[in-house]
């Protein structure tokens, strides 16, 4: 079960998937072609390794997979969180993912929440939700179907753009790793926290290796420039998922997460072997 505490969102979105678009890819560098044809976080290996990083954060397990039939309303302003990333009933991707799933398989369970899901989108409300949505999403989690669209959306909304920004960022796999963790608690609005904000903010401190930079240096101030938007509200507040996670990963030089891997998060450890 998640604690409140322990639980980061995203900033309200409308649009969340589509604007990373529009962030200009900085892939005309050596440096950067070179991080295109590394392994990176999209290797299936490493893929697996970043679901469990932000299952640890997320779900306080490393059993991301357990998570498709998850639903709570943590009481953070986005309505019910749900599934493998957290879509909020608030926030439109959880209208997206139920949309994605009604046009793959017309009238399941859950296509009959449709019209609450887009009334309550941008709200906490869960008029015409409840009492029956959580079991339904529970029941939808059992569906192969369901779990593929959670799969897709995640990768549509979240890794991939994530992985493309890193790779034009000539980014290894840890950075790429931060930019999604990054886009998966705040999402890639025009506010001040989110992703392209967040990386806006590290870009006038320092340059990341695309640009000639020293990856380790633009890595840290797009880690300070993380903390910050995290600090800005109190839902996220708990920095432990930087702090003592990936800034552990930074000051060992592991810039591929390479196993083993060991970190905490809200002072649970966690081991990948």
């Amino acid at each position: 079960m998640k604690h409140p505490a322990r639980t980061s969102r995203r900033t309200l979105l409308t649009l969340v998937g589509a604007s990373l678009a529009s962030v200009p890819l900085l892939n005309n560098s050596p440096r950067a072609a070179a991080a295109s044809a590394a392994v990176g976080l999209d290797d299936p290996a490493k893929k697996e390794i970043a679901m469990k990083l932000v299952s640890s954060a997320e779900n306080s397990s490393l059993d991301w997979k357990a998570q498709y039939k998850y639903i709570e309303d943590i009481g953070d302003g986005r309505g019910y969180t749900a599934g493998i990333i957290g879509f909020c009933s608030g926030t439109g991707d959880m209208l997206d993912l139920v949309e994605l799933y009604a046009d793959r398989k017309p009238g399941n369970v859950l296509a009959r929440y449709l019209p609450a899901l887009r009334r309550v989108n941008g709200s906490d409300s869960h008029s015409g939700l409840d009492p029956n949505f959580p079991a339904d999403w529970r029941r939808a989690a059992q569906d192969a179907e369901f779990r593929r669209a959670q799969d897709d959306e995640r990768d549509r909304v979240y890794f991939n753009p994530a992985v493309r920004q890193g790779k034009a960022d000539g980014l290894r796999v840890l950075g790429q790793f931060a930019y999604y963790d990054a886009i998966v608690m705040h999402g890639d609005g025009d506010d001040p926290t989110s992703f392209r904000n967040i990386r806006k903010r590290a870009l006038n401190r320092a340059r990341p290796p695309a640009q000639g930079g020293d990856e380790v240096t633009y890595l840290n101030a797009f880690l300070d420039a993380r903390v910050w938007a995290m600090k800005q509200e109190e839902a996220h507040s708990d920095t432990s998922r930087v702090d003592t996670a990936q800034r552990v990963f930074l000051r060992k030089g592991n810039l591929d997460l390479n196993t083993p891997l060991d970190w905490q998060v809200y002072g649970d450890s966690y081991h990948i072997g």
